[in-house]
C-alpha cells in the first residue's frame, strides 16, 4: 500500500531480501518465469538485484542511502498469469530463504521485515 498510489497496485515491486547479496542472487536464479534482466520495461516478467547491475557504480554509501542495498530485489510484472507470477516468487523464497514451505503468504522468518 506504501508503494502504490491510493493501493492500486502496480506492476514494479521492491523488496530487501534475508541474507544479504548472495541471497539476492539465488533467488533471482531460482524464479521460473522472471527473467533477469538490467531493464525492467518489458511485456515480460524480469528480476534484477540493482546493487550489482543498474546501480554498480554508484559508491555503496551513496547507493545505500538512496535504498538500493545489497539485499534489494526488483521485480518487474509482465503479463504471464498472476497467479503463475505469485507462486514463482513463492517457490524462490522458499528455495532460498525459507528452505520449507511458505503458508498463507507468510514464512517462519524472525519478523524483522526481509522476505
Amino acid at each position: 500500500l506504501k508503494q502504490h498510489r491510493d493501493g492500486l497496485g502496480g506492476g514494479m515491486l521492491s523488496f530487501r531480501i534475508k541474507g544479504g547479496s548472495e541471497a539476492a542472487a539465488r533467488f533471482c536464479q531460482a524464479t521460473r518465469i522472471f527473467t533477469l534482466a538490467e531493464s525492467l520495461g518489458g511485456v515480460e516478467s524480469l528480476v534484477e538485484v540493482p546493487a550489482s547491475m543498474t546501480h554498480m557504480g554508484i559508491p555503496r554509501e551513496q547507493r545505500e542511502a538512496a535504498g538500493v542495498f545489497e539485499d534489494l530485489v526488483r521485480l518487474s510484472c509482465g503479463v504471464e498469469d498472476g497467479g503463475d507470477l505469485v507462486e514463482d516468487v513463492r517457490q524462490a523464497l522458499e528455495r532460498v530463504v525459507v528452505g520449507g514451505k511458505i503458508g498463507n503468504g507468510v514464512g517462519r522468518g524472525n519478523g524483522v521485515g526481509h522476505a
